[in-house]
């Protein structure tokens, strides 16, 4: 059974070692019903790691302190530590993988030298330069994740995981490769916020337990516990809806755009100006995101219709629209057009109206053209010969062209 141990300084032993009748430590407690319990006073339901702690408790492998407490944000000492992986090793059940090794601070007489001997020849302590443990040191986060990393044989696909980490510079270099590995296998627990690894920050008694059930867990010693600070660098799929009315602006690679008021439909393909995000900068449509439709004119005006949207690779169905735009030029018999087509992309039979109001016949092969081509806008000449003006709709994409979304737009992100 186990037994209950504080230290002079007032620090408590993080959990029951099972120390024999000889062993030297400050202050010992029999057994009692303390010792075996699993709710503790200063350990509400909803506090953050209540699920992990409660689990531990249960299985003995953690304790609390005579007053019923259990002091999860106090730290824990390296050889707390190894005492706790004594315990948990019991589920671990990790065979020994080397031969014991004497510290020079950590004499035979002390409470925690056969947790300590066990932690190292199990491979999951191991000491510093000059043969020392540093027993009463206070483990660093990044410790605790290397000790369970190293010492359950896990290994990473890449370091790359860290990434999901925003402090993952500050993770030592010989701590990266485990802490990845870790990070895989789902021990990385941070509460409060999940992106933060805080890797040289001691750890807390509650922030141990947490990784420790973790990795139960991830050795089929433990149900999973659900809570929203174990880190997973995994993506999910989020779906977002962009609602039915808003305006994605767009741009397009000529200043404006110039189609006949005669039924025209013309194959358009414009491009997202800018980033739509939600509220807290997630971005659910990339700028340079191409949007694919027809500028369509009649009689009224000239409008785009979108029909894809086209990111990341991927095509969606989109329901949009431009405003109608009616803005005309009026072009007459010899009048130069230069400055009008400067920079221009013509619509087929605007092209064709101007070479046969102008007589200028480069005009319909020589400009930009959207639709099908000079061939075509030059046997579309005949329409419209015998004209002394036509008048075109001129189309500033840049503010003419932005669309208005007909009907709510899903966007899955991961």
């Amino acid at each position: 059974m186990s037994n209950f141990h504080t230290w002079q300084s007032g620090t408590a032993a993080f959990l029951a070692v099972g120390l024999t009748a000889g062993a030297i430590a400050p202050f010992v407690t029999g057994e009692s019903a303390l010792a075996q319990s699993t709710s503790f006073s200063d350990v509400s339901s909803s506090y953050w790691a209540e699920d992990f702690i409660t689990e531990l408790a249960q299985r003995d492998i953690i304790a609390g302190f005579p007053d019923g407490t259990f002091r999860p944000d106090a730290p824990v000492t390296r050889a707390q530590f190894a005492a706790m992986m004594r315990k948990a090793n019991q589920a671990f059940n990790k065979a020994e993988q080397r031969g014991s090794t004497n510290f020079v601070d950590v004499p035979s007489r002390y409470w925690a030298y056969s947790a300590i001997q066990d932690a190292y020849k199990t491979g999951f302590l191991t000491g510093y330069p000059g043969n020392v443990f540093r027993p009463e040191q206070n483990i660093p986060r990044e410790q605790v994740l290397v000790s369970l990393a190293n010492g359950l044989d896990y290994s990473a696909n890449s370091t790359s995981v860290l990434n999901y980490y925003n402090d993952a510079s500050r993770i030592s270099s010989w701590a990266r490769t485990p802490i990845a590995a870790a990070t895989e296998e789902r021990l990385v627990v941070n509460y409060p916020n999940v992106k933060s690894l805080n890797p040289q920050r001691n750890a807390s008694r509650a922030e141990v337990a947490a990784f420790i059930y973790q990795a139960l867990v991830s050795e089929g010693e433990a149900q999973v516990v659900s809570s929203q600070y174990i880190a997973d660098p995994t993506p999910v799929a989020q779906n977002f809806t962009i609602p039915a009315g808003t305006t994605i602006p767009v741009k397009y690679i000529r200043e404006k755009i110039l189609v006949a008021e005669e039924d025209e439909q013309l194959p358009l393909t414009l491009t997202v100006d800018a980033n739509i995000t939600t509220s807290d900068g997630t971005v659910l449509i990339p700028a340079g995101s191409e949007v694919v439709g027809e500028l369509r004119s009649t009689n009224g005006g000239a409008q785009f219709v979108a029909e894809k949207l086209v990111m990341n690779g991927q095509q969606m169905t989109i329901d949009a629209a431009s405003e109608v735009i009616t803005t005309t030029e009026t072009v007459t018999q010899g009048s130069s057009v230069g400055n009008l087509v400067k920079n221009a992309a013509l619509g087929t039979a605007a092209a064709a109206a101007i070479s046969a109001v102008t007589g200028d016949r480069a005009i319909a092969t020589e400009e930009l053209l959207i639709g099908t081509g000079s061939g075509v806008a030059l046997s579309l000449i005949q329409r419209f010969l015998g004209r002394n003006s036509v008048d075109l709709i001129v189309i500033e994409p840049d503010t003419d062209l932005d669309i208005k979304l007909d009907e709510d737009l899903v966007i899955s992100t991961n």
